[in-house]
């Protein structure tokens, strides 16, 4: 399959966005089609985890704030130890189109056998012992290689960060693949191979140039990153956009809910069935439960979402950008809250011999 035929395949996906339309690139307007410009520039593609945002043009900026200043951008850390950190979340999360994207990712980028560990939810199978104690830290379970920096350690929680909200909007809203289901199975091989080129790296960007898309808050930014750094900026200007957008959708009793039953959680998944989110949501106005249900479940449970809540959850049946906010407000809150819990460092310390 020829690269171009792939970029083609590519864009036909944002058809099997499920539950809202993405914005088509040729009809891209205003802030959606700068930021379109830039994810193409910089990424390589028009990434659907990017584009199923744009029906709310603030919460995609928000997005590609947080991926491109996590992982596409300039920083003391390498793609291949970033890309890592993201499959490793993801797998933990399992989410099924994220851990093939960036586990392609790694192969492309020369680690072949962490790939395939990845892929296969088997991390402790990676034969780098540092790439795999970085796996095994991404997915909460130890601490990061010895020797890593405090300012390489902001820089893989922000991956973490960036991905516990990616895997939660994507399983929501996409498929298991980013390949589409029109690739036959004798072709996905060589379609794979394509994308990882895709995915491969050049030189990286420079840091800071998605900024512009939302404007400067004045806030210091998670405790994780070095105040004043661009991380910190990056994600303090999106986690304003996500913020805003929640109070738009959300009541307020709602909100701290969720954000209660964020901080009581463990981390694991709350089982099969959707009885453990009934307690929760009694204390609520009847009026209010649907939304608030889908909130709790993308926060804790993407995985149980389903057509019926998100129909019940819709303010408007034709509300896209309303059920956009909704969704990307509760990943934001998990996302938030567990990047907080891998923290290794205290605000304040000295990490000026690393650079920013």
């Amino acid at each position: 399959m020829a690269p171009g035929l792939v970029r083609v395949a590519l864009r036909r996906t944002l058809k099997d966005v499920k539950h809202v339309e993405a914005v088509r690139p040729r009809r891209a307007r205003g802030l959606v089609r700068e930021v379109y410009r830039q994810v193409e520039r910089d990424f390589g593609m028009l990434a659907p985890p990017m584009a199923l945002h744009s029906p709310s043009p603030e919460v995609l900026a928000a997005a590609w704030l947080m991926l491109r200043e996590s992982l596409v951008a300039a920083g003391v850390s390498g793609r291949a130890d970033r890309e890592v950190v993201a499959a490793a979340v993801s797998a933990a999360n399992d989410c099924p189109y994220c851990v093939e994207v960036h586990a392609m990712a790694i192969g492309s980028l020369g680690q072949p056998d962490a790939a395939a560990a990845l892929a296969a939810n088997a991390p402790g199978e990676i034969a780098d012992d540092a790439t795999r104690a970085l796996a095994g830290w991404a997915r909460g379970a130890g601490d990061l290689p010895e020797g890593v920096s405090p300012a390489a350690a902001a820089e893989f929680t922000a991956v973490a960060t960036a991905f516990h909200y990616l895997n939660r909007v994507v399983t929501v809203f996409l498929g298991d693949s980013p390949l589409p289901d029109q690739v036959p199975e004798s072709a996905r091989g060589t379609a794979k191979a394509v994308l990882g080129h895709f995915l491969r790296p050049g030189t990286p960007p420079p840091a800071g140039q998605s900024l512009e898309f939302l404007p400067a808050t004045g806030a210091d930014g998670p405790d994780w990153a070095e105040p004043g750094s661009t991380l910190a900026d990056a994600f303090a200007r999106a986690g304003a956009a996500f913020e805003a957008a929640g109070t738009d959708v959300l009541p307020p009793r709602v909100r701290e809910l969720v954000r209660r039953e964020l901080k009581a959680w463990d981390g694991r998944p709350p089982g099969l069935g959707r009885s453990w989110a009934d307690g929760p949501l009694d204390e609520l106005p009847p009026a209010e439960r649907p939304a608030a249900r889908l909130a709790l479940l993308v926060a804790k449970a993407p995985y149980q979402v389903d057509d019926l809540v998100v129909a019940a959850a819709r303010r408007d049946p034709a509300g896209d950008r309303g059920l956009i906010e909704l969704v990307s407000w509760a990943a934001h809150a998990a996302a938030e809250e567990l990047g907080r819990r891998l923290s290794l460092r205290p605000r304040g310390e000295d990490v000026s011999r690393d650079g920013g």
